[in-house]
């Protein structure tokens, strides 16, 4: 059943619920109980068993497809919205720019008064503080490891001689992807290190 199908007063502002845990092992229903008791209807809850490393979850698909200019996101808690500060302010942004405001329980957040603005705009504030610190933290640790003689970037995968074995293999005729796969690792990654490695000898 979807929201839609549920009957609305007219000028009420629909209550959408998203619950989520993050794994199988445990259960939505308290955070369900909560949304419920806060007036949420069951067919307009929407319920995700995973974890917060991306938004690419069914449950929020769903919902972000009901949401409508007007609607009112309600959740337990402000985590359940993403893994960190910075994930949780672009997810309201989203939310605010299609219309629709948050309602958190756990912490008496709501964006449709003053106060719950108030709130959102130091999360907002603390959010980018701490994108400003682990970019500056990067910076400096980067910055150090060169002083040290160390440059960044990521390891190789694959050493130089399984890059010959590998360009050996796919001139005796088999299929590149198949070899880059033996490796864990692209073809273009194999062309890359053999290109770079000619360069080198040169």
């Amino acid at each position: 059943m979807k929201l839609s199908d549920c009957p609305q007063e007219a000028g009420q502002r629909a209550l959408i619920g998203y619950v989520r845990v993050s794994t199988n092992d445990q259960n939505n229903r308290s955070q369900i109980d909560q949304l419920v008791k806060y007036g949420v209807e069951p067919a307009a809850i929407f319920e995700d068993k995973a974890s917060g490393k991306n938004m690419q979850r069914p449950g929020w698909i769903n919902c972000w497809k009901e949401l409508r200019g007007g609607d009112v996101l309600v959740v337990t808690a402000i985590d359940r919205l993403g893994r960190d500060l910075v994930e949780v302010v672009q997810t309201v942004k989203a939310l605010h720019d299609k219309g629709v405001d948050l309602k958190v329980l756990s912490m008496d957040l709501d964006t449709r008064t003053a106060t719950g603005r108030l709130i959102f705009a130091i999360i907002a504030a603390m959010a980018e503080w701490e994108r400003e610190l682990i970019v500056e933290r990067t910076v400096n640790g980067l910055a150090a490891a060169r002083a040290r003689g160390k440059t960044g970037g990521r390891k190789e995968v694959v050493s130089d001689a399984q890059v010959l074995e590998a360009v050996k293999r796919i001139q005796a005729g088999e299929r590149a992807a198949d070899v880059a796969d033996d490796y864990g690792v692209t073809r273009q990654a194999i062309y890359r290190r053999a290109r770079n490695m000619r360069t080198a000898k040169k």
